[in-house]
């Protein structure tokens, strides 16, 4: 019996769809997790690419679009148990190059840029609640890693009961097997995994 099999047998991995009104969440799109000397991966390169036209379709849809940095102050007073794990975080202060966001996602007036210490987009961020008041419902989300801060993101995007999207060909990875093993498992648990192509065209429906 193959994983697809046992999932399927426990009546895993059903659909939540697309609500009423879409919300673009690009998490940690940075430059230091594009540097594979840093935090990065090629995987997340070509992510970065593969997200320009969606966060175009969502500029031209007039939808809200969220952004998300990992920011920590210049004196690390803000360090938290995240850099005991990872020590380099504290170097992502907010003049940092490699905190900066990717000049091909560069923010717009009116979208929404979060400084976070944390994996999710949620966490103690107020991004609920932003989202709520724009009368979203679909969290589609995009960025960086797949397995930590996307995957954190997810589901917590889930628990605050928003129908959750991710665009895997938009969200990228340090390495292959976690970023392929986390969207298997988050496809059976917590969110729609499609193809970005697949998604506009949904999308472009309304």
């Amino acid at each position: 019996m193959t994983a697809d099999d046992i999932y399927r047998k426990q009546n895993l991995g059903n659909a939540s769809g697309i609500g009423a009104r879409c919300a673009l969440v690009l998490v940690d799109f940075v430059n230091g997790f594009v540097d594979a000397a840093q935090f990065g991966g090629p995987h997340i390169a070509a992510a970065v690419h593969a997200t320009r036209p969606l966060l175009a379709a969502f500029r031209k849809a007039g939808l809200p679009i969220a952004h998300t940095r990992v920011v920590f102050a210049d004196d690390g007073s803000n360090k938290n148990v995240f850099c005991m794990k990872v020590p380099p975080l504290l170097t992502l202060t907010e003049g940092a190059f490699a905190s900066q966001i990717v000049e091909d996602l560069t923010p717009m007036e009116g979208e929404l840029v979060l400084r976070k210490t944390s994996a999710s987009a949620f966490f103690s961020t107020g991004l609920s609640e932003w989202l709520r008041l724009r009368g979203v419902d679909t969290a589609v989300i995009a960025g960086c890693t797949t397995s930590g801060c996307v995957r954190a993101t997810v589901v917590d995007a889930m628990q605050f009961n928003f129908r959750t999207i991710v665009i895997e060909d938009c969200v990228g990875d340090r390495a292959l097997a976690p970023h392929e093993a986390n969207l298997f498992d988050m496809r059976q648990k917590y969110a729609d995994v499609m193809p970005r192509d697949a998604f506009l065209v949904l999308l472009a429906k309304g």
